[in-house]
C-alpha cells in the first residue's frame, strides 16, 4: 500500500509499505478515506516534535471497512470515523473511560503510524459509524469537533450567558458553535486574520478585529464593561491565555483550549483578577468516546451537518502524493489555510470537489 512517510524533519517520501499488523481488541481493517491536518502534525513535519521517525502523520481521520467487525457492529462498506488513541487497559484512566488521560495510551500518528496510508488497521472499539449523508472529507473533522466538544463541555454555562473565543481556526469555530449548541446566547470569536474573521461571520458569530488593540479590551468595549462568563483560548499564544483572563466576567470560566507554543508568565495584577472576580481556569485534553453511544464522539457525529457546520472550515483538499509540498507550504506558512484534508482513498477524491465547492473557507483561499 502507499503511504507518506516522515523520514527526517520536513522530509516525506510517498512510498509501498507493508499493509498493517492487527491492532488492539478485535481489529478491523480499515481503507482511509480522508485525513485532516492538524497543528501537531505541521510541528512534527517542521521541527520533529514527536516520538521519532520515520512516521506516518495523520490522526483526524475517516475511512470504510474493509470486511465485517468481528463482533458484527460494522459491515464492509460501513463509513466510519476512527478515534486515534490507543488506551493501555492496566490503567487506571481507562477503567473509567478517561482514555487519553492514561499514562501508556499509544496513539495513531504521533507515537504509531497513522491515517496518511492507504489502509490501518484499527480496534472495534476506536469506531465511530457515520450518518448518512456525511462525506469522508466531513468524517476527518469528527476529531477536532470532538476535542472542542470536550473543551467547552468543561465549563457551566450560566442562563444568558456569553462567551469569548480567541482563535479562528478550525478548533476555535467548532468551539463557538459548540457553546451556541450548548445554550450560550452571544459567542465573540476574535482573531488577526481578516478571512478567518469572515468564517466566523458566516457561521453567524459576532466577531472582534484585535489588531491596534487587544481581545480583552475589546471585549470590554462590547459587553459594556463586564466581561464574557466564558473565555475559550484556541490561538495557543501566552498573550491570548493572559486576553482570556481579562476578558472573563466575575466568576467567569477560562477555557485552556490551545497547547501554547511560547511560555507566559502571571503579572501579579493578572493573579489578582483570578482571585478578586473568582474566576475557575478549565483545563482540557483530547475528547471521549465513552459511554458507548453517549459520548462527545456520538454528539459530534450526530450533530455534524445538522447543529454543527464543518463543511465550511474546510480550505484545501490535496491527495496523498502532494504531502511534502503541502507540508511545506503550511510550515513556512506560505499560503493561507483553514483547514486542509487530504483525500487518500478514491472515494474520498471523488467528493473532494463538492466539498471545495460548498466551503465557505474555500472561497477565501485567493
Amino acid at each position: 500500500m502507499r503511504a507518506a512517510v516522515l523520514h527526517d524533519i520536513r522530509r516525506i517520501e510517498i512510498a509501498d509499505v507493508p499493509m498493517p499488523e492487527p491492532v488492539g481488541d478485535r481489529p478491523v481493517l480499515v481503507r482511509i478515506g480522508a485525513v485532516g491536518v492538524c497543528g501537531s502534525d505541521v510541528l512534527r513535519f517542521g521541527v520533529g516534535k514527536g516520538y521519532g521517525f520515520p512516521l506516518v502523520l495523520g490522526h483526524e481521520m475517516s475511512g470504510t471497512v474493509v470486511e465485517d467487525s468481528p463482533s458484527g457492529a460494522f459491515t464492509s462498506g460501513d463509513r466510519v470515523a476512527i478515534f486515534p488513541c490507543l488506551p493501555d487497559a492496566a490503567d487506571p484512566m481507562t477503567e473509567i473511560g478517561e482514555f487519553t488521560l492514561g499514562t501508556h495510551y499509544d496513539y495513531f500518528g504521533s507515537r504509531r503510524d497513522g491515517g496518511l496510508e492507504e489502509y490501518l488497521s484499527v480496534p472495534e472499539r476506536n469506531l465511530v459509524r457515520l450518518p448518512e449523508g456525511v462525506s469522508l472529507v466531513e468524517g476527518a473533522l469528527v476529531e477536532p469537533a470532538g476535542v472542542a466538544l470536550h473543551a467547552v463541555r468543561k465549563a457551566t454555562v450560566p442562563a444568558n450567558a456569553t462567551a469569548l473565543v480567541i482563535g479562528a481556526g478550525p478548533i476555535g469555530l467548532l468551539a463557538a458553535q459548540w457553546l451556541r449548541v450548548l445554550g450560550v446566547v452571544r459567542v465573540l470569536v476574535s482573531d488577526i486574520d481578516e478571512r478567518k474573521r469572515r468564517v466566523a461571520e458566516h457561521l453567524g458569530f459576532d466577531t472582534i478585529d484585535p489588531t491596534g488593540s487587544t481581545s480583552d479590551a475589546r471585549v470590554m468595549e462590547a459587553t459594556g464593561g463586564r466581561g464574557v462568563d466564558i473565555a475559550v483560548e484556541a490561538s495557543g499564544l501566552g498573550i491570548t491565555f493572559l486576553q482570556a483572563v481579562h476578558a472573563a466576567a466575575h466568576r467567569g470560566q477560562v477555557v485552556l483550549l490551545g497547547d501554547l507554543s511560547t511560555d507566559v508568565d502571571l503579572p501579579k495584577e493578572t493573579v489578582s483578577r483570578i482571585l478578586r472576580r473568582e474566576l475557575t481556569l478549565l483545563g482540557t485534553w483530547n475528547a471521549r468516546i465513552t459511554p458507548r453511544g453517549q459520548s462527545e464522539w456520538d454528539m459530534v457525529v450526530a450533530s455534524i451537518g445538522r447543529t454543527v457546520n464543518v463543511a465550511d472550515l474546510v480550505s484545501h483538499v490535496f491527495e496523498l502524493e502532494q504531502a511534502q509540498s503541502v507540508f511545506e507550504d503550511l510550515a513556512d506558512r506560505s499560503v493561507w489555510a483553514n483547514k486542509t484534508v487530504f483525500a487518500v482513498s478514491d472515494e474520498a477524491k471523488a467528493e473532494a470537489d463538492a466539498a471545495l465547492a460548498a466551503s465557505f473557507s474555500a472561497k477565501q483561499v485567493p
